[in-house]
């Protein structure tokens, strides 16, 4: 029996997509890789509709085409980040506060409880800037405040990915994780997947 599983979010997700290459060269398709060769039994079908740039209003406006309507058995979600570098780097747009942030996605779960069978993995945002103190990472925290608490209340995963990286930096200060601060590298895409698996392992027991 096939398993479906949807990975939606922004670029760190997108990572690698082209018109050969629908899964892309990011955690995505290390996850894929990974499910492929850690259970040859099964069949998985991996689906990433991650988009460049893509704020949680973004996920909102293509929820119905690009994550309920393929009925999904679990559906993973990672964003958070453009909703809080645009409020640095574009302070002229309508921005996504954690209010706003948490209104919307708590709207989506809801989408998902009332129109599919799937079960819901949240992923924390990751890091904006590799130094753990910088205003980015700090804002950041009211987000991943939000996501937890509706990870509660709604049966979700959480995939503690902010914390990873945190971890990771306060040890690791040599090895980068990103290529500018925000987009990973290899080693930060391995973080992402292995962050990933070791909250998920009991959906695939």
């Amino acid at each position: 029996m096939k398993q479906r599983i949807v990975f939606i979010g922004d670029s760190i997700t997108w990572w690698g997509i082209n018109e050969s290459d629908s899964i892309g060269t990011g955690y995505v398709r290390l996850l894929h890789d990974y499910l492929k060769v850690s259970f040859p039994h099964r069949e998985f079908e991996i689906i990433n509709k991650g988009i460049s740039g893509n704020r949680v209003t973004d996920l909102a406006e293509r929820w119905e085409q690009d994550v309920i309507s393929y009925h999904p058995d679990i559906v993973s979600i990672s964003i958070g980040i453009n909703d809080v570098w645009r409020q640095v780097d574009s302070p002229e747009m309508e921005q996504v506060l954690p209010n706003r942030f948490e209104e919307v996605l708590e709207n989506l779960l809801i989408e998902i409880k009332e129109k599919t069978n799937s079960s819901i993995v949240l992923m924390e945002p990751t890091i904006i800037s590799e130094d753990i103190l910088g205003i980015g990472n700090s804002m950041l925290k009211p987000y991943i405040k939000n996501i937890h608490q509706l990870a509660e209340k709604y049966n979700a995963v959480i995939v503690p990915t902010h914390q990873a990286f945190i971890s990771f930096l306060n040890h690791k200060k040599n090895f980068p994780l990103t290529i500018d601060g925000v987009h990973m590298n290899s080693l930060g895409n391995m973080l992402m997947a292995k962050t990933w698996i070791e909250a998920t392992k009991d959906m695939f027991e």
